[in-house]
């Protein structure tokens, strides 16, 4: 008698999904694990211009290929005080839709590629602005992702940014 296979190896220490990220099916999954992937790479990055009242968080996405289909998330944790003052992107407004909610303890920014219009390569940013409490504020618990059509294929990135001390500097490392 063969005795049953063992069931699959699972991590010890499973990370959870930030709250409400979208998964394929529309129901919370995890985003995606890295920066890069197949021609799209992406970096979040605290613009250096923040100040003590309000801040700025973009995301640069790099792709070696003409898009077809994109969306980018942008996600603030409500630390307190967090309000939305506006949001831009260096590609063309009009083929974008923007939507900015507050779901789960967090500010989102979502710019979607409408129907019909293309990303090509090259390097672009997605930015969100927003007022928050007075004083440095972590961005810690920030995190971005982008979904990217090329055709028949899917890229996904996503990430972080960097955590802030209190004097409002970053506490090193990359996000």
């Amino acid at each position: 008698m063969n005795p049953a296979p063992d069931p699959p190896e699972r991590s010890r220490n499973p990370v959870p999904p930030p709250a409400g990220t979208p998964g394929p099916t529309g129901g919370p999954s995890r985003p995606p694990a890295g920066v890069e992937d197949g021609p799209l790479w992406s970096d979040g990055s605290v613009d250096p211009h923040s100040n003590e009242f309000w801040a700025q968080s973009n995301v640069t996405l790099k792709t070696k290929e003409r898009l077809t289909a994109l969306t980018v998330e942008l996600r603030i944790a409500q630390t307190g005080g967090v309000t939305s003052t506006g949001a831009w992107r260096s590609l063309p407004e009009d083929d974008f839709a923007l939507a900015v909610d507050e779901r789960d303890g967090f500010l989102v920014y979502t710019w979607t590629l409408k129907e019909g219009r293309a990303v090509e390569a090259g390097e672009w940013v997605f930015a969100g602005q927003y007022d928050h409490d007075r004083g440095g504020r972590d961005a810690g618990d920030d995190t971005y992702a982008a979904t990217a059509g090329t055709g028949p294929r899917e890229a996904r990135v996503g990430g972080g940014f960097a955590a802030q001390d209190a004097d409002g500097g970053a506490d090193g490392g990359s996000s």
